[in-house]
């Protein structure tokens, strides 16, 4: 405005000042007519210069609104028009980040998945059994696969590893949300246990309990129903064999309850599982097991073949968390019925475990009636050290029964447990196993004997 007022004080000196001089002249010679006459015609000047004074200032202030960038309020106005000319569908796109992204969209989702697991280790076992013992290694898991809902209450889960230089299916799942109840079919981990069901990726030890493979747990093509409440857990489900197996006449039926309060901010586990398995004309069993490692082919305790017309086992299983302690037991009794045997022979397998962690504020995770992923409350990258956890187990296995005699073992462990972050993880354990009737003799026929193993692990996943 300044600029303005200078203009106008401008035009009012250039038209001032010859009026000046022509109104002294008519003041001392022209007749009263002529000076009305001039002053009127000054007037008339006047009027024109402050109505050109007026337009000047419109074009001023015209090229200054030309010259200013617009106000927010302005550039909302002026992109809504493009905003409402996006795609709905994707706006509606969700994407977020737990260890890996998970891409949500018009009731689809779509999830990556993948573990690596890398063991080495060595196995001290008597020079004279002739073992293959010392240093071993292996990739224990290589699995990538995706996981994700569909419209209408259905999901889907598809894994396969690439370990060992073969490509293996484990899941390969479609589950449906039936609201009272999850029907699943596919390939999945049948009902047998709470070690078996609980992730390789969260067990406290290298390897899960001696019965678990023993007996012969694994993944088998099924129909499945879950009932689940705040704290009850009911599951039942109608087998055949793995993937790998297939076509096969064999079929099984598994049940399993778990009841699992929270009691005073800690969690309370009790369950039982039953399982029946047909098996078709000429089949046979074979019981055995590793001592402690996968890394190593030895074992030590082992049934050898034996013609079998159907199995039936069951279990019990209880554990407690509370804050950085837990504890587990669970035990396992198998029988197998032998054609034309007199007696047909019962096994038993089981465990009992305590565990700690050394670090403030970490618990062990639990969820869907297993152990779940651990997350360190400080972990590496954000101001800590992740989670330390110390564990100690018994471990037991007797295969001798209605003159079967595959051997007992005794397994005496402890494992240190860092997890550095939520999705990584080093561990390293120690075990002695004491034989009772090995399958394997040393020098003169002995086949009471210890062996020794230590093994560690590297691990992350997504």
């Amino acid at each position: 405005m300044k600029l303005t007022h200078g203009i106008c004080a401008a035009a009012m000196s250039a038209a001032l000042l010859p009026a000046a001089p022509a109104a002294a002249q008519v003041a001392g010679s022209q007749t009263p007519s002529t000076l009305q006459d001039e002053l009127a015609a000054m007037r008339a000047r006047m009027d024109a210069m402050a109505q050109r004074i007026e337009t000047l200032e419109s074009e001023l202030q015209a090229a200054q609104n030309a010259a200013t960038p617009p106000s927010p309020a302005s550039a909302q106005v002026a992109v809504a028009p493009a905003a409402a000319t996006q795609d709905p569908i994707a706006e509606a796109t969700d994407v977020k980040f737990g260890g890996a992204p998970e891409i949500s969209q018009g009731g689809w989702s779509f999830k990556p998945r993948g573990r690596l697991q890398y063991d080495a280790g060595f196995v001290d076992a008597p020079s004279s059994t002739g073992a293959d013992d010392g240093f071993g290694s292996e990739a224990r898991r290589i699995r990538l696969g995706a996981s994700g809902d569909m419209p209408g209450g259905f999901g889907y889960k598809f894994e396969a590893d690439f370990a060992g230089n073969d490509i293996a299916v484990t899941d390969a799942l479609i589950a449906y949300d039936a609201g009272a109840a999850t029907i699943t079919v596919g390939q999945f981990n049948t009902f047998q246990s709470l070690e078996e069901l609980t992730s390789s990726l969260h067990t406290s030890f290298i390897e899960r309990a001696a019965f678990t493979d023993a007996f012969g747990f694994e993944r088998r093509v099924g129909v499945a129903a879950e009932f689940g409440s705040d704290t009850m857990l009911v599951q039942t489900g109608v087998f055949t064999d793995n993937m790998e197996d297939l076509p096969s006449g064999n079929w099984g039926a598994d049940g399993r309850v778990v009841f699992n309060p929270r009691l005073a901010g800690s969690v309370l586990h009790l369950g039982a599982s039953v399982h029946y398995n047909d098996l078709e004309a000429g089949s046979s069993v074979r019981y055995r097991q590793r001592p402690l490692v996968h890394f190593t082919s030895e074992r030590f305790v082992n049934t050898g073949n034996l013609g079998a017309s159907s199995e039936f086992g069951f279990g019990a299983e209880g554990a407690v968390i509370s804050g950085p302690f837990h504890a587990v037991a669970e035990g396992y009794w198998q029988n197998v019925n032998l054609p034309g045997a007199a007696n047909d022979p019962g096994f038993f397998g089981g465990y009992a475990e305590i565990g700690y962690f050394l670090t403030a504020g970490d618990t062990r995770g639990y969820k869907g009636g297993k152990f779940d992923r651990t997350k360190p409350v400080r972990p590496v990258g954000d101001g800590g050290i992740g989670s330390i956890q110390a564990n100690f187990r018994y471990d037991h296995l007797d295969l001798n029964d209605a003159g079967v005699f595959g051997g007992k073992q005794d397994g005496y462990f402890v494992s240190l447990v860092w997890k550095p972050t939520n999705y990584t993880m080093l561990l390293a354990n120690y075990g002695k196993l004491s034989y009772t009737d090995a399958a394997v003799a040393a020098a003169g026929g002995d086949t009471d004997y210890d062996v020794d193993v230590f093994g560690v692990r590297a691990q992350i996943d997504f």
